[in-house]
């Protein structure tokens, strides 16, 4: 059975796994859903259709699944989908989607969100994110694998933030971040490769080469933006690396981080 403290208010029709654990003046809605091992540690709000995964742990003050910050939500049933094994400090808040935004704001497994950190509604975060404190996602901003958010910054709406990209700290992002790539400043622009994370992830000296290849003839090759991205192709488009770098690229809307 779930252990439940006294002075939680757990509606009777939210589905519990035997191991969830549930502390003082906690709230949990009648469409939630927790899985095996979920800990709402203290004075924790759980509401609307949302789902959270194995092993997720949510420190005092977060609240999940609230009305998005949408004037066009009519309170349609829209949801919220947390992974697995998930650490959300205290104060976060993540809203659940709407209609016109695809219906489902997802987070992804084994991330990291600091204190006080939001994701607002329709955002789509990956696996391995780390969100810092006091960070900010707008509605329908995307947010790709093993990236990092440092405290402070804000991501405007429909913004993408590639792969194992570095955002500084304060920085304002309003167009998307390549893949691999550190960016700082308000507005946002692009500093360098962010070698030390993809270290990290075990990127060979060869990859990182290649990848350095592609960002200079993107960057600082003073070629048009098409030129230079074939020229990305003929010299190392065969890196799977430049090849996610590119299909990424292709798929901007807003414009890239220059």
């Amino acid at each position: 059975m779930p252990r439940i403290h006294s002075t939680a208010v757990v509606d009777p029709r939210a589905k519990l796994a035997d191991s969830v654990e549930v502390g003082p003046h906690c709230v949990v809605g009648p469409d939630v859903e927790l899985g095996e091992n979920v800990v709402l540690q203290a004075q924790v709000v759980v509401t609307g259709h949302t789902s959270v995964g194995a092993g997720t742990r949510l420190f005092p003050f977060s609240c999940l699944g609230g009305e998005p910050q949408d004037k066009g939500f009519a309170g349609e049933t829209t949801r919220l989908a947390v992974g697995r094994d998930n650490v959300i400090r205290e104060g976060v808040t993540i809203h659940v989607g709407t209609p016109r935004g695809g219906g489902c704001t997802r987070i992804g497994n084994d991330n990291l969100l600091m204190i006080n950190a939001h994701v607002g509604h329709d955002c789509q975060v990956g696996s391995d994110v780390i969100i810092g404190a006091s960070a900010g996602l707008a509605g329908h901003v995307e947010v790709e694998d093993h990236s990092v958010l440092a405290s402070f910054c804000g991501i405007h709406q429909f913004a993408r933030v590639g792969e194992s990209v570095m955002i500084a700290a304060n920085a304002m992002v309003s167009k998307d971040a390549l893949p691999f790539s550190m960016v700082a400043g308000d507005r946002a622009r692009f500093v360098g490769l962010n070698t030390v994370g993809l270290r990290r992830r075990g990127f060979s000296d060869e990859t990182l080469s290649r990848l350095k290849r592609a960002y200079h003839l993107l960057y600082h090759s003073k070629l048009r933006l098409e030129p230079a991205v074939e020229r990305v192709r003929e010299e190392v488009g065969d890196t799977p690396e430049v090849q996610r770098l590119l299909a990424f690229l292709e798929k901007s809307e807003r414009g890239f981080i220059r």
